[in-house]
């Protein structure tokens, strides 16, 4: 029996100097304390015995053997009575266990039952009343975000899991959470569609295409935009099946729908797409549907025919194809070390006798990841020491081994596979990387198979030319892009863009940095004429509602430098551009008018102005919304730039060697609900839009 804890009195102050005092403390020092009571289910098996003063024992109810329980102050816990009971060792609970199946069962919460664990309620759980409706939308949710298939609500195992949670659910039939699931793709849409048209700048789409087991593909079209806080977005818009993806006018219906879903007529700005599965007739069409669908986007100079990520993976792909013999002996040896745990123990032991100080551990690589193939390489090369001697110390390794040379090759290619690598490698990053990005990625590129495709070098020519050639085709594609999204970083400007191309092009750089300065001159004079033929009124992001005779005569006046004026200064000799009579080209001619006092336009005064100092943590959408007052005209077409996708793919398949495929399941599904799966899973991932309509 427990001893009662003496109690004190609050009104008794106890001290320790007094005789009084010290008889209390010395009393509370050697009672025990009151033990809680034992919840351990072990105790329905086992009784605590005092063996001596200071040592408790556990006895078996059934053998009656003792175990250490408490020892002093020493506690001996309940994790071996309970192996004791249920793992066999008690040889009474053994010998009832190995009954025969037709022996009754002992009574419940007899020894041969085990230990049955116990659940404790979480606080409040039994307030909360349980919702038909709401946990119907919860599965359809979880079907959604976790791309489960919307036929788990048939499955027994499924229902019968969750009638165990809460048998008065009733499960949802197919049909029905296939509505549900369209349901919430319809309700997101609308909430996306209302955030989309509140936004002032342009849209940029990117267009992948998935295959399937079918004959049929699916066109994929991501939108990419910048809203009115300077924050990026981007969201898969439509999935439309394409019945013949091989057609020369495959992606025109697809393209017209999510124009016309999303309000994006006269809205876009560019095309992003890839030559794997477009061509010049394929791009062609759709400059021409485009040149009616949105006349203002620059006569359709802006459709991209390359996508980033996968030219990158064609040219490591391509790499690594230069020397395949040498990378399947490798993959060879490391399926030798890796598949085996005697061979692995070897391997790390001559490992430890070579002194090899390498931290790398090796894998086998996925072929269908081309950068898992890049790691194994890396890692197997810094560990090639051990791989020329393991077949003396291991007589069961009989793979070819790489011979030095290959080694040195093998070391060549994972130098270009390193700026392959880098160059994708930003594509992965939590946030999507802005259009000034990629520029230096690209050029790093250019610049580095440029120097090597003339090495004097064997091997480094003979895998680099090939490489160039390849990569010559995207970056003429893509330079003016490229190039105009970097002279948006203020860090960079046009300094960069003279400072790369004397690098790539030596002595023809004038004549491409001149291109680049056209076109960019080009791209504004557009933004200009656009502004000055707005409505009535317009709301500049984070601005005041400027009167469209204020912001055209200020714009006419300064070429685009809108400052603040007095109401008097609002007179009516703009009123022609007001009435929409066809003048604003006038406007923007004695706008750019030498013949008197020059003035400089935005552009010019925002690339005659200091560069800013790079700093790594520069945020340069913060830095255009903070600008946007003193550019009004430029900043709106560096949020539409800004945006840009030189990507078509997922995060999750940049380095993929192979395009995206719908599974049999999915592609068996209606195409409104796959649609549907696959946009909702995009959007819901993002939470709620920050827009007053949803």
């Amino acid at each position: 029996m427990d001893t009662p804890i003496a109690t004190v009195m609050p009104d008794t102050p106890i001290t320790p100097s007094s005789p009084s005092g010290n008889r209390e403390l010395m009393n509370l020092e050697t009672q025990p304390n009151k033990r809680r009571r034992k919840k351990s289910i072990v105790w329905d098996y086992f009784t605590v015995e005092t063996v001596d003063a200071g040592c408790t024992r556990a006895c078996c109810n059934q053998c009656k053997k003792s175990f250490a329980y408490i020892t002093g102050s020493k506690l001996a816990g309940t994790s071996h009575l309970k192996r004791h009971i249920t793992m066999g060792i008690c040889p009474v609970s053994r010998q009832k266990n190995q009954q025969t199946p037709n022996t009754p069962s002992t009574k419940p919460g007899s020894v041969t039952d085990p230990p049955k664990r116990r659940y404790r309620a979480s606080p409040g759980i039994s307030s909360i009343s349980f919702n038909q409706d709401r946990s119907t939308q919860d599965i359809a949710k979880m079907i959604i975000v976790h791309e489960y298939p919307p036929h788990i609500v048939e499955h027994p195992a499924f229902i019968d899991f969750v009638h165990t949670l809460q048998p008065q659910f009733n499960v949802a039939s197919f049909n029905t959470i296939q509505g549900d699931c369209v349901a919430i793709y319809l309700r997101e849409k609308q909430r996306l569609l209302n955030f989309i048209s509140g936004i002032h700048g342009r849209v940029n789409l990117a267009l992948d295409l998935w295959s399937s087991n079918q004959s049929v593909g699916y066109a994929v079209l991501t939108g990419h935009f910048i809203d009115g806080d300077w924050n990026l977005h981007h969201r898969v818009l439509n999935v439309v099946m394409v019945p013949s993806p091989d057609s020369d006018v495959a992606f025109n219906q697809a393209l017209a729908s999510c124009l016309s879903d999303w309000r994006l007529e006269n809205k876009l700005l560019t095309l992003t797409l890839d030559r794997s599965f477009s061509n010049e007739t394929i791009n062609g069409n759709l400059r021409g549907f485009l040149s009616v669908k949105n006349p203002f986007m620059l006569n359709c100079q802006l459709i991209k025919g390359n996508c980033y990520a996968r030219v990158i993976s064609r040219l490591a792909q391509d790499a690594l194809g230069a020397i395949w013999e040498t990378v399947d002996k490798i993959r060879a040896s490391v399926k030798y070390v890796k598949t085996s745990d005697t061979h692995e123990e070897k391997f790390l032991e001559l490992k430890e006798r070579l002194q090899v100080p390498s931290t790398k551990e090796l894998f086998i690589d996925d072929q269908t990841k081309w950068n898992t193939t890049y790691h194994m390489l890396v890692a197997a090369h810094e560990l090639k020491e051990v791989f020329a001697c393991l077949e003396t110390f291991d007589p069961d390794y009989k793979i070819a081994t790489p011979t030095m040379d290959d080694w040195k090759q093998v070391e060549i290619l994972c130098t270009y596979l390193k700026y392959f690598f880098d160059a994708a490698n930003i594509l992965t990053s939590p946030t999507y990387p802005t259009a000034s990005v990629f520029y230096h990625e690209v050029s790093k590129i250019q610049a580095e198979l440029t120097q090597a495709a003339m090495s004097e070098e064997p091997f480094t020519s003979y895998l680099t030319k090939p490489l160039k050639e390849r990569f010559d085709e995207y970056w003429k594609d893509c330079f003016l892009v490229l190039a105009i999204a970097v002279v948006i970083d203020p860090r960079f400007k046009m300094k960069l863009i003279e400072f790369s191309f004397s690098r790539i092009y030596g002595e023809d750089a004038g004549m491409w940095i001149k291109a680049v300065d056209d076109g960019l001159h080009e791209l504004f004079h557009e933004y200009l004429v656009q502004m000055l033929a707005l409505p009535d009124t317009f709301m500049d992001e984070g601005l005041e509602v400027i009167p469209k005779s204020e912001a055209s005569r200020e714009e006419t006046l300064h070429a685009g430098n809108i400052e603040e004026g007095t109401p008097q200064e609002h007179s009516q000799d703009m009123s022609l551009i007001s009435i929409g009579d066809g003048l604003s080209d006038f406007e923007v001619y004695i706008s750019e008018d030498t013949s008197g006092q020059p003035m400089r336009s935005e552009l010019d005064q925002y690339l005659e102005e200091f560069l800013l100092p790079r700093t790594q943590d520069f945020d340069i959408l913060d830095w255009w919304r903070l600008n946007q007052a003193k550019y009004p005209t430029l900043s709106r077409m560096a949020s539409d730039i800004l945006s840009i996708p030189f990507s078509t793919v997922p995060t999750d398949s940049v380095f993929d060697t192979v395009s995206k495929k719908i599974d049999s399941y999915r592609s068996s599904l209606r195409p409104v609900t796959l649609e549907a799966l696959i946009c909702a899973k995009d959007w819901l991932q993002y939470g709620s839009l920050s827009s007053d309509s949803q």
